[in-house]
């Protein structure tokens, strides 16, 4: 392995109160990472391989740590080369890869349409701006916390920034402003309130992509908003994906990446600093922490 990145998924199923259950110990977490193949029967040693495991979903050990032996159908080769460097690879991945099927599988964007993305300054929020504009989106409008976070969703490249502050009915009302009438997609990896204001900011046949509940498992959706202007609430987890979805998503984002019209901000650490790694992601440190084994 050459970087495993601390993802709130690592921390959530490491806590046992992940819809997977509590996981069986001990196991080195990481469910993602990149590295260099040191044997397989199916892939050439020494490629540029990310990996994706099932750490704390499954038994079985994850990416961070010096090395990690996953079944030949999680590993995804890399074009070397490409100007993406190990660590923003690790940093994008399979949050790159659940933005980009949020946006194409699940609210099958089209050219010119509206996207509204909700938790903008986290790297699901990032990278589905990054996306969003790679795409043809029209317009692409970011929800995020003031300071730092709204900066992060800046430099994704988002039109417009909508910071965080106001009650549901005002923020409702910002988001319609700031999407120039209504939201043809949301990207929501946050749900609870900030959900609620974004739903009554669709536009007829909107749909809204629910990835997460950063801001609470609950929204108040109103079913006459929803049916008046025929608009979908979409669920998406990318354990629904093949292998084969997943690589294909993966490789169209790191492309865009590539193109340096995507990114998400990152940190490097040793790995030797995996505990200030995790607590720092637990206090919601920001930019994304990649570990370096």
């Amino acid at each position: 392995m050459t970087a495993a990145p601390v993802v709130p998924l690592d921390l959530l199923c490491a806590s046992g109160t992940s819809y997977f259950g509590r996981p069986a110990v001990p196991y080195v977490p990481g469910v993602q990472g990149v590295g260099v193949v040191a044997d397989s029967t199916v892939h050439p040693v020494g490629g540029r391989a990310f990996v994706a495991t099932a750490a704390g979903m499954a038994p079985g050990d994850g990416s961070q740590a010096p090395w990690c032996s996953v079944p030949d159908g999680d590993v995804v080769l890399l074009a070397d080369g490409d100007g993406v460097t190990d660590a923003a690879v690790a940093a994008i991945g399979l949050s790159g890869v659940a933005a980009w099927m949020a946006l194409t599988w699940r609210a099958q964007l089209r050219p010119g349409e509206r996207v509204l993305v909700l938790g903008a300054g986290g790297a699901v929020g990032q990278a589905a701006v990054g996306a969003a504009r790679a795409l043809g989106a029209g317009r692409v409008v970011a929800v995020a916390r003031p300071g730092s976070s709204a900066e992060r969703s800046r430099a994704a490249g988002a039109d417009v920034v909508v910071e965080l502050g106001a009650g549901v009915d005002e923020l409702a009302a910002q988001l319609t402003e700031a999407c120039g009438g209504a939201a043809d997609v949301v990207v929501d990896p946050v749900f609870g309130p900030v959900a609620t204001a974004a739903s009554r900011a669709l536009a007829p046949g909107g749909r809204l992509v629910n990835l997460g509940s950063a801001a609470g498992d609950t929204a108040e959706l109103s079913s006459a908003v929803l049916r008046s202007r025929g608009a979908s609430v979409l669920g998406y987890t990318n354990n629904a994906l093949t292998a084969g979805q997943r690589a294909d998503a993966l490789h169209a984002v790191l492309a865009v990446a590539a193109a340096g019209e995507l990114s998400v901000a990152h940190e490097t650490l040793p790995l030797a600093d995996v505990r200030t790694a995790w607590e720092r992601t637990a206090a919601g440190s920001g930019a994304r922490l990649v570990l370096l084994p």
